[in-house]
This record gives structure tokens, sequence and C-alpha cells, in this order.
């Protein structure tokens, strides 16, 4: 099993691990003091005089010079208690775990109660070498020691974390990470992935540098802003392979874009930027749509999402219509939360209005961080990351389901060794929930760390519900010209609207996802057509992938349409309470074109005496009649037919074609 270090920054600054941080200033501190208010352990002037020059340099962080006057007074006073802490102390401002042990096991071996808090140091040092047995030792030791005095550690909660993390690690999952494509990889950090449903396209950001000519002599340049900048880059699947990423040079700058989510058919992105002329704040998020010509002009999304404060790592849902985000605004439960809000409606160019946004709540949320979220196209599986809820030490990944009540179940640590003791984000997971993809800090051979993008098969129990996907493109009936629609998908036992997309007006191109295990309807608008509509199911036991060619007719004397989600019971022209979400759609279209005429015509397959298909076919024409009726549309405007088993449009020799053939179908009679 491959162990990884899971590391995705969004601007690229690397953190030690948060406990050791949040005391950093206290434990020095305390090594001063004592310093200045106990007696030393030892006589020696040239050690005490060593050791305080050391304490000096240590003020200032000049690390290494103190370490060296440290280790020179342990030398000259092998009993001096106070010389090994100090030293304990540099290495862990130096992230030495190894050797910060190794000096305050010195230490206590000299003296046990001389200086009580190294025992807790010990313990946290301990957590961020993945040694949790021994870490509870020393943490033991700590609450022994400190029993009846004032203790502002919460050593109980660092007991509590310190068992969770055994228990993670002692229980691993299966992981095995590998680059995404060797094509991809490159020379400098890759971070933040986002991948289209068909999985044809990834976008991600870039750490580039301002110099490449620097970069090359220097890799281990600081990774700040006078060095590098973040950029976007896509890559596209080529005869299955992921080619070499290109620039995404509308959206670029010379400032930093970064953390950005495509919506579920590629057509518009919504990402992070900070700084710019435009913005609310410190970072907002922004939207950029797909056109004929790239990408378009960014344009910050507004006030409803986008606050003075920091808003970052947005996530766009596969029903398209809640955008996920990260905000450090007030009314918050801690630091950063998640938060969502909903498009409410679109302006004349093309950007989205968002609702006001909403705090996920205390099921996801915590007094911590919660940042990077993920919901996968199922609308259910919530992955994102903390630093609050049970975890290895910094930030680690978590899953949440939202349960029919629309609630969110407690989080669930997705496990060792996909987290560790560092900052763990930046996670997304395919439309079939079976592939993850993240980023990863690796050593490479000349022995600097490299972001590389990274993916691996998501274990059986972490995976979402199942879902499908369609894939269609939209024409004209006449041109066969591709075409700009709304498309609507529609779970026909609730009415309940499940997507809301639209197909690219330049290649009439959208993909959506739905779950498994519902009849929907699917319904596809745009001005100067009729409607097109059709129905199909997506059955739990086998993830279907359809791909549509949709024609849209435009309004003309004597185009048809098919009424796909008209609903009878068998040999009755009773309609079914789910034909309902059609008989609105063309009473809709009837009212915005005041002046339209039609036709409701009846069809049978060629089973039984015809006749009796004849008969029933009229009374089916009938019954749709009516009803559009008793929606508002007058009945002048209105003639039916029954045509029988006359007009197949398929073979009756099959089930398929016979269904086909038992049909309502609309035809435009006049326009004026």
């Amino acid at each position: 099993m491959v162990k990884i270090v899971l590391r995705a920054f969004l601007f690229v600054v690397i953190m030690s691990v948060a406990i050791q941080n949040a005391d950093a200033q206290k434990n020095k501190q305390k090594v001063k003091q004592k310093a200045e208010t106990q007696k030393y352990s030892t006589k020696s002037k040239k050690a005490i005089e060593a050791y305080e020059i050391g304490m000096n340099d240590f003020q200032y962080d000049r690390f290494q010079k103190a370490y060296l006057s440290f280790e020179t007074a342990s030398k000259i006073a092998p009993e001096f208690v106070e010389a090994f802490l100090g030293m304990s102390e540099v290495c862990r401002e130096l992230n030495d775990y190894e050797g910060q042990i190794a000096n305050i096991k010195k230490a206590v071996t000299l003296d046990s109660t001389c200086f009580v808090p190294a025992y807790y140091n010990a313990g946290v040092a301990m957590m961020s070498l993945g040694r949790m047995e021994e870490a509870l030792e020393w943490l033991d030791l700590y609450k022994k020691f400190s029993a009846g005095k004032r203790n502002s550690r919460n050593t109980d909660e660092l007991i509590r974390r310190a068992m969770v993390i055994r228990d993670l690690m002692s229980n691993p999952v299966p992981f095995e990470p590998r680059l995404v494509s060797e094509n991809v990889a490159t020379d400098y950090d890759q971070y933040w992935p986002s991948v289209s449903l068909d999985e044809e396209e990834l976008v991600f950001t870039m750490l580039l540098p301002r110099d490449a000519s620097a970069f090359a002599r220097n890799k281990n340049l600081p990774r700040k802003y006078e060095y590098f900048h973040e950029d976007f880059y896509v890559t596209r699947k080529v005869d299955g392979e992921w080619s070499k990423p290109l620039a995404m040079a509308e959206v670029n700058t010379q400032n930093n874009e970064g953390a950005q989510a495509l919506s579920p058919d590629g057509n518009f992105m919504f990402f992070t930027a900070c700084g710019r002329d435009d913005s609310k704040g410190s970072c907002d998020i922004y939207f950029s749509r797909r056109t004929a010509n790239g990408w378009s002009t960014p344009v910050n999304v507004g006030d409803n999402v986008n606050t003075p404060y920091w808003e970052t790592q947005p996530c766009f849902s596969s029903d398209g219509r809640t955008l996920y985000f990260v905000s450090a605004r007030p009314g918050g439960k801690g630091g950063m939360d998640i938060w969502k809000s909903q498009i409410v409606g679109w302006r004349s160019n093309g950007v989205p209005m968002f609702g006001s946004a909403v705090n996920l709540g205390d099921s996801i949320n915590t007094r911590g961080d919660e940042t990077s979220p993920f919901i996968h196209p199922d609308n259910k599986t919530l992955y994102f990351s903390s630093d609050m809820w049970p975890g290895l030490g910094g930030q680690d990944i978590f899953i949440s389901r939202l349960n029919d009540d629309g609630k969110w179940t407690t989080p669930r640590n997705i496990g060792y060794p996909i987290n560790t003791p560092l900052d763990n984000n930046g996670f997304i997971v395919n439309a079939q929930g079976t592939m993850a993809y993240f980023s990863s800090q690796r050593q490479q051979p000349d022995g600097r760390n490299k972001i590389d993008l990274l993916c691996f098969d998501l274990p059986q129990s972490l995976r979402p519900e199942p879902v499908g996907y369609i894939k269609g493109h939209v024409y004209d009936h006449k041109t066969m010209k591709p075409l700009g629609a709304s498309i609507e998908l529609v779970r026909l036992e609730d009415d309940q609207k499940m997507v809301s997309t639209s197909s690219d007006p330049v290649t009439g191109q959208f993909i959506v996802t739905l779950p498994a295990g519902y009849d929907y309807g699917l319904f596809a608008d745009s001005r100067g057509y009729l409607y097109h509509s059709q129905n199909f199911s997506l059955p739990k036991s086998q993830i279907e992938q359809y791909h549509l060619n949709i024609e849209m007719a435009p309004i003309e004397v004597n185009q048809k349409i098919e009424l796909r989600n008209i609903f009878f019971d068998t040999n009755s022209a009773d309609l079914k309470p789910e034909s309902e979400i059609e008989l609105k759609r063309l009473a809709a279209i009837m009212k915005s074109n005041i002046a339209m005429r039609i036709e409701i015509g009846g069809h049978t397959d060629n089973e039984g005496k015809a006749d009796y298909n004849q008969k029933l076919s009229e009374r089916r024409a009938k019954t749709t009649a009516d009803a559009l009726v008793s929606l508002g549309i007058e009945a002048s405007r209105i003639t039916h037919k029954g045509y029988g088993q006359t007009q197949p449009i398929a073979d009756n020799n099959s089930e398929e074609g016979r269904a086909k053939n038992r049909r309502i179908e609309v035809k435009i009679t006049s326009l004026k």
C-alpha cells in the first residue's frame, strides 16, 4: 500500500501541524520564563553563558545558531536539563520531531518534573510522526505530572484525537494513488482538479514561475507571490489519453486564479480570484462561460455570494442550481464555513443571479475550519475537509450524505492513508463514483517537494449513490444546425425538478447526471421552437448512459411534436397523474403563442382489432384535449382526432417499436 502525504493548496501555503502551531509561542515563552525565573540545573558558568546566547538567538528565530549554543552548553554540562529542552524547542520549530523527542527524553531522564509541558510537547510530536500509542503514553504522563495545576491545554481533547487517529491508522482503507497522466505532469506544481461529467475534460490550477530562467536555476524558490502566480490549465481526452495541458488564456491574468469548479457539462466555470478591481473583498468568486471564441470575460457573481470577507473554493451542483463555497463571513459556526446559494435567475449577459447564502449548519460546520466542498452528481454525497471533526491532525477529508429529511449525516473520516497527519483537501469524485482525483505533495529525485495531480480507485464504502448521465445534442429539425436550448429533467413520480441546464449554443451539446432508480421526463425549450419531450428510466441495477439527439421543430404550420410524457393505463383513455407535467408545458407554450391552434392526434400500435384501436385513439385524443382546456386553453383553439394504427412510426414487430407507435401527437394547424 502506497503512503502519500495528501496536500492540496489554494495558494500553496505550506502549514505546520495545527496543534503545534497553536502552542508555538507559548512554548517559546515558557522556555524563556524558565531561563529568567528559575535556578539552572548546572553551576557551570560557561554552560550557562552558552545557553543564554542560545536563548537570545532562539527569541529572534535564529534557530540553527541557537541549537549550536544549546548543544555546546549540553556538552560542557551533561546534567544541564535546560540545554536539552532548548534543543527540543529548536527541533520543534524546524519540524524535526524525532530530534525534539530525543532531547525531551534526555531532559526528563535528568529531571522528570523540571519542565512538565515537555511531556505534552512530546505527545504532540509523536502524533506528528503517526506513533499514536507512544503519543498517548506521553500525554498520560503529562496529565499525571500536571494534576492539580492550572492547565490551559485541552489535554483530554488531544488524547481523544490521538485515540481516533490510532483507530484510523489500525484500519487502513485500500489506497493506490497514481499520476493522472505523464502527459499532464510538468515541472511545476499542479493542484485543485475539476473534471467534467463525462471525464473528457480536466481543468486544474498550475503554479507558474514569473521568471522561468530563475526557476530553472533554483527550483526551490519560495512559493511566494513575487516569484510565482497561479493560472488555469485544461487537458482533454484524446483516444482515451489525457492531452498535453493548455493554458486558459481568456481567464488567466498575472494575478492568481485558482480553486475552479466546472459546471456538469463543462460549459461554464466558477473560480476564485483575489485583488481584482471589482472585488467585494480580499478574494471573491467569479463566473466565466464557454463561447464560440473561448471563455468569456470573468464576472464577479455578486453580493449574495461575495462579501468583504474571504470567499473561495466553489463547487457547482450537477442539478445546475446550487453553488457551494467557503466563506469567512460573520454568522458562521467557526473560522471558515461551507455555505450554499441557489440560482434565482439569469442576467441578460448570461451571468447567473444567486439568492441569499445559507450556512450548511452544525451537521457540517464546526468552530474550526471546513473547506474544499465537493458535492457529487448524486446531489446527496458531500466530501469536504475539516480540522475539527475527528481526524489525523491537520485538515482531513470527510464524507456526509443528505438524508431524505434534508439533514446531513454525521461526517465520517474517509480513512487512513488517504488522510494523513498533514492537510488533505481538493478532493473530487467522478460521476460514476469509482475514481477520486486530488493533488499531493511528493518528493522528487532532486530532493525537492512538488505537488502533482493523482487519482485512485475509490473504496466501495466511500462511493456515492449510483447515477447515470445523459449526453446529448440539440438541433434545428429542418436545418440540423446546433441549437442553444434550456433543458429540464423532472422526476415523474412527484414532479420534482432534478436538473436545470442548457445546451451549448455553438455545439448544441449538453451533459446532465441523475440518480438511478427513477423514471424521468426530459423537456427542451428554445425560443421560436416547439418544445421537445421524452421519458426514460434509470434502473439501479444497471447504470445507464444515454446519448440523445434532440431535434427541435420550428413553430410553423403543420409542424408536429410527440407528447412523450402523456401516460394512460392499458386499454384506457384515463390520463395518469404524471401526465400533468407534459400538459402544463403544452399549455404554457400555447399561452405564449396566443394565435396558435393545434390538433391533438391519438395513435396506437397494431395489437388487437383495428376498430377497437381506432376508438381508443379517439378517446385518448379527446381526453388530452379536455385536459388542456381545464388548464385554461380555449376549446376553440384545439381539435382532436384518432388515427388508430394507421400511421406507425416504428416497426410493430417488436415491443420497442409498438411502444413508439402508442403516442399522442400535437400538430400546429394555424398561427393566425
